[in-house]
């Protein structure tokens, strides 16, 4: 499979990360029940393929995410690049809060080393902005881990520009994870060009928006304890102008004899300052779908097409 380099510094990723959020299964912010034994296949199966690189988050599942990504590479440690993320922390009850405070980051970063037993994470992020913490104090302790060894790479996720110079000042950003699809563009006008610029490597998540555009998607059949469920693009009316416009979206996909969901993946991957698209799976069968986004090429002609599309659902959207 094809690789890219992350950042300016950084090792060479697949185009293709394996995402661990669903494999967490039941929580507040999940996507229903689900088979650990199946996960640790599906992780396998990516893996397999040439997938190299494997997203999760301590929070997915509250640490059951990283538990099951343990699992599954066990024996195939030194081979597979484990990004994971702190920021997020949650008590008995399950419920969830930001704390990016450098002592709670020091304490989350060795759960985690536990939960994936590993002596080493490749990319430790910072999950979302922590409103209660500078966020100069957040990246002072992640650049420590990263001199001690503990992790390998720093990046973070869901930060604007504002944030991301407050970091450099300090030291290098090796990643960001923002959300980026077809229908979430908005860091195409200063955060995607502010990376290239800077050597940040970009590592796109729900680049099928969390499987709307898959060209599948039926709210019928999500579990009931699916976040998705409460989600504001899978409510009404959204949730039918967005499958009206996946529609608009499969004469292309069959012209090049893709399915709409690779045809997204590609599109998220023609961008030059991605390094790679984050895509998860419950099922192997899902995983062998997603690779095939990287054997093919949009032309040119094509992607105005696309862009010309998105654009205007946007325009009509807001």
């Amino acid at each position: 499979m094809q690789k890219r380099k992350l950042g300016k510094n950084g090792p060479e990723l697949t185009t293709i990360g394996f995402g661990a959020w669903a494999i967490g299964g039941a929580w507040l912010y999940g996507w229903g029940e689900q088979d650990d034994d199946t996960s640790i296949k599906t992780i396998r199966e990516g893996l397999d393929l040439g997938i190299n690189c494997i997203d999760t988050a301590a929070v997915y599942g509250l640490g059951h995410s990283e538990e099951v990504v343990a699992e599954a590479i066990a024996g195939n440690r030194d081979n597979v690049f484990i990004a994971t993320k702190c920021g997020l922390v949650w008590n008995s009850k399950g419920r969830t809060r930001f704390n990016s405070d450098p002592v709670s980051i020091r304490s989350q970063v060795e759960e985690s080393l536990k939960r994936l037993k590993t002596d080493y994470i490749d990319l430790y992020q910072i999950h979302w902005p922590d409103p209660k913490t500078p966020v100069e104090k957040s990246w002072e302790v992640m650049t420590k881990l990263k001199e001690e060894g503990k992790v390998r790479c720093i990046g973070v996720s869901n930060f604007d520009v504002s944030l991301l110079e407050k970091c450099l000042q300090i030291s290098h950003v090796d990643s960001l994870q923002p959300q980026y699809n077809l229908l979430t563009r908005d860091i195409e006008g200063d955060i995607l060009p502010y990376c290239e610029q800077n050597g940040i490597g970009v590592i796109a998540y729900s680049p099928m928006l969390s499987g709307l555009l898959t060209g599948k998607f039926n709210i019928a059949k999500v579990a009931k304890d699916d976040w998705r469920k409460y989600g504001e693009q899978f409510k009404e009316p959204n949730l039918t102008k967005n499958l009206n416009f996946v529609e608009s979206l499969k004469p292309m996909a069959q012209k090049y004899g893709k399915t709409v969901g690779q045809l997204a993946i590609a599109w998220v991957l023609k961008h030059s300052a991605v390094t790679s698209a984050i895509v998860g799976a419950r099922h192997p069968d899902q995983v062998k779908e997603n690779v095939r986004a990287v054997d093919f090429e949009i032309e040119k002609e094509d992607i105005l097409k696309l862009d010309e599309l998105s654009g205007s659902f946007l325009d009509t959207a807001k």
